[in-house]
């Protein structure tokens, strides 16, 4: 289905390990407001969606959060490489070294696993933009917090190339809504009619 380039979205170069970020970034790997998240949502909500455009707007942006999910798992690989047990203990990620040691395994920063109750999917167009756009506006808002855990500008400047498209999606999605809110208005009142004058 897809054709992709071999290469990050945006490079990742973590030269100086950071195991306690490492483990704040975990909440954009597999954490509910998740790029992982993200992406299983708008390539699952794709398929009830009434209109073209709007079909290829959520198969576009949930491709790139996959892109995006390549990114913050090289980030916490680049921060936890070299991390030794003591750093790691410290980190509070000994639990998750016993499990996963070095790996990258999407769970919360907390150790709560990914899970499929994260992704959310009415099959009501309206419904599921919404909570589209309100996804992006979450993500943005925790990139923000992320940036503000840190000082490693190598850290920083990955995460400001994907709040920036947090705010691109959500403008996106907005029109998405627009299109929608477009083509249902007259349905929906003229359904409204018909149950009020039962």
């Amino acid at each position: 289905m897809w054709i992709y380039e071999k290469r990050l979205e945006y490079p990742v170069n973590i030269t100086k390990p950071d195991v306690k970020m490492a483990k704040l970034l975990m909440a954009q790997y597999g954490g509910p407001d998740s790029e992982l998240a993200a992406s299983l949502r708008y390539l699952t909500q794709r398929y009830s969606m009434p209109d073209d455009r709007i079909r290829a707007t959520l198969t576009d942006i949930g491709t790139e959060e996959m892109a995006h999910w390549e990114m913050i798992g090289a980030m916490i690989h680049q921060s936890m490489t070299g991390a030794t047990c003591e750093e790691l203990k410290a980190a509070g990620l000994d639990g998750y070294y016993v499990i996963h040691n070095h790996g990258v395994f999407p769970v919360d920063p907390n150790g709560v696993p990914f899970t499929a109750a994260y992704i959310q999917c009415t099959g009501d167009p309206i419904a599921d933009i919404s909570e589209d756009m309100a996804a992006e506006q979450k993500a943005r808002a925790t990139y923000e917090h992320l940036m503000n855990m840190t000082n490693n500008e190598q850290i920083i400047e990955p995460l400001f190339f994907l709040r920036e498209r947090e705010i691109v999606h959500y403008q996106r999605f907005g029109e998405c809504l627009d299109i929608l809110q477009n083509m249902h208005a007259p349905a929906c009142a003229c359904r409204c009619r018909n149950r009020r004058g039962r």
